[in-house]
């Protein structure tokens, strides 16, 4: 049996004004082709399938014209919710898909027993069998209680999403009793584990309750296909509980990272082995950071590395000390001479503004509150007219103080 495992592809991001339309599209023509030339029996989609509850039009065309590609491949095709999915859309049409060999898991069934999925090999054998956990709303398997503490509320919710993945495996290997099959059990999830490497295109999903689910909750699956973190890992060193990670870099500090899908091999032995298939690039996005000296020599190492046809997305973090009022000026004029586009400048502090008063040796009681706000205001970038009206406004709380103090 020959899975492939991918997630998060946030069908539908805009990043800093820019679509990922042209990303997305050859991102799915390539995992259509990988489909046909590793001849998988299904592929999971762990959570994330689009960006948000109200994907624009062409993200969710995108995500239609995929499912009949991979109709025509003769693999079955498991989507499962994530974060940002909304239910509802995806329900609009999980009916008419379950006709094109997809099955769609929106969310926590009341019927257990719909989570339970056969998956077939090509030849029409049952080849696993799936439980197919999707994002886990607190809703869907939590109850409220007043005068519940924060942490009664995170240990309750973890021992509902724990209970949950327990009553289905016990459900899945009922199923295969009643098959009379020996056949892998392959689990689901789009959730934070212990011990997992973030980015910051990571969102938290289970505020003020549940921060990570512990590894040893999880119940004795074949293999684990995870969702959520966009950094593809093994959680807990373990070789059969992944996370894929995103097919495209969502942020800056993804960058650097090989992109990966994941081609899962199990037989009636269980795992048999997890192959890494390196994702190619379709958007290169760069990320570099200095001082305005070595921005420009990182930029001239740069020049022989990009490809003149292809515009990359710059990030720039320019390390200062000084105000300088002309810096995006200075950055383009880097940049001038390369095929990049420009879509972040951020100016990060150094060491200059440890303390309002080091360098004249100065303590802060001797200093009046106009003088902290003065020497305050110089070390912001702001221009004349915004400097002036925060004076303004800081002698009006100045002043109220002073009558109130009267």
């Amino acid at each position: 049996m020959r899975i492939l495992h991918t997630s998060d592809w946030h069908l539908g991001q805009h990043f800093m004004g820019k679509t990922r339309q042209a990303e997305h599209r050859a991102w799915c023509d390539w995992l259509v082709q990988t489909v046909v030339e590793q001849q998988a029996d299904a592929l999971i989609i762990a959570g994330d399938i689009f960006d948000t509850g109200t994907p624009p039009s062409y993200a969710r065309e995108q995500y239609n014209r995929f499912i009949v590609q991979m109709q025509a491949t003769g693999c079955q095709l498991l989507i499962l919710a994530g974060n940002h999915d909304s239910v509802a859309m995806l329900n609009e049409s999980k009916d008419l898909l379950a006709q094109l060999n997809t099955q769609v898991i929106s969310s926590v069934a009341e019927n257990l027993d719909q989570q339970v999925l056969v998956v077939k090999q090509r030849n029409g054998q049952v080849g696993a069998i799936v439980c197919a956990i999707p994002f886990i709303r607190p809703r869907d398997v939590q109850r409220s209680q007043a005068g519940q503490s924060a942490e009664d509320k995170q240990s309750d919710l973890q021992q509902a999403i724990a209970e949950h993945y327990a009553q289905l495996f016990a459900k899945a290997e009922a199923k295969r009793a009643q098959l009379g099959v020996n056949v892998p059990i392959i689990g689901t999830g789009h959730l934070t584990t212990v011990g997992v490497s973030l980015t910051e295109s990571v969102r938290e999903i289970y505020v003020g309750s549940l921060t990570a689910f512990p590894t040893d909750a999880f119940p004795a699956f074949d293999y684990l296909a995870l969702g959520h973190i966009h950094r593809p890992q093994k959680v807990a060193g373990l070789e059969h509980i992944r996370y894929s990670g995103s097919p495209i870099a969502l942020s800056f500090d993804e960058s650097k990272q090989q992109k990966e899908l994941l081609q899962v091999d199990l037989d009636a032995n269980g795992l048999q082995r997890v192959a890494v298939l390196e994702i190619p690039c379709f958007q290169r996005l760069i990320s570099l950071s200095g001082s305005l000296a070595q921005l420009q020599k990182q930029c001239a190492e740069l020049a022989g590395q990009l490809d003149p046809d292809a515009v990359a997305w710059l990030e720039i973090q320019v390390q200062v000390d000084d105000y300088y009022s002309d810096l995006d000026e200075r950055v383009a004029a880097l940049c001038a001479d390369l095929p990049v586009e420009v879509l972040r400048v951020r100016r990060l502090r150094g060491n200059k503004i440890a303390g309002l008063t080091r360098n004249s040796g100065e303590v802060l009681a001797e200093l009046s509150p106009d003088e902290v706000f003065t020497k305050r205001l110089h070390d912001e970038e702001l221009s004349d007219a915004e400097i002036e009206v925060l004076k303004g406004l800081h002698a009006q709380v100045l002043e109220s103080l002073q009558e109130t103090e009267a």
